[in-house]
């Protein structure tokens, strides 16, 4: 059973691109901005952040780990303004400036059609088991 994380509002700080890296409290006591931290600069934009508390969207444990992760790929690809899709969930993402634009759930996500993206990475879960030369 995984826990998601819960995003709830505690304090924000202005970032100098505008987007704001927001302390959040997450289980096992350190925020949510310290979380961002580590994994270099990745940033919610306000509009980001805010479609986050009104969609009630949570990340899973490995949300965020698995959104870096994506952002490199799309970037090793050379890619701009990326779509991620993350099991129910897209985001929108800057990858230049590694910013998350806007994020969305299935149920908002409309019609389905995304604009002004120039790639689309899947941010899979890594695989459970590794291949040895006995099961292979």
């Amino acid at each position: 059973m995984t826990d998601a994380i819960r995003v709830n509002a505690v304090q924000s700080q202005a970032t100098q691109s505008g987007s704001q890296v927001v302390n959040r409290v997450q289980p096992g006591g350190s925020s949510f901005a310290d979380t961002l931290a580590q994994v270099e600069g990745l940033r919610f934009s306000n509009h980001a952040q805010k479609r986050l508390d009104d969609r009630n969207i949570s990340l899973p444990d490995d949300g965020i780990q698995r959104l870096n992760e994506a952002v490199e790929k799309a970037k090793a690809r050379g890619g701009k303004e990326s779509l991620i899709l993350m099991d129910d969930l897209a985001f929108i993402v800057n990858v230049k400036d590694r910013v998350v634009v806007t994020t969305m759930d299935a149920k908002q996500r409309g019609e389905g059609v995304f604009t002004q993206i120039d790639s689309v990475v899947f941010a899979d879960k890594a695989e459970a088991s590794v291949k040895t030369a006995d099961n292979q």
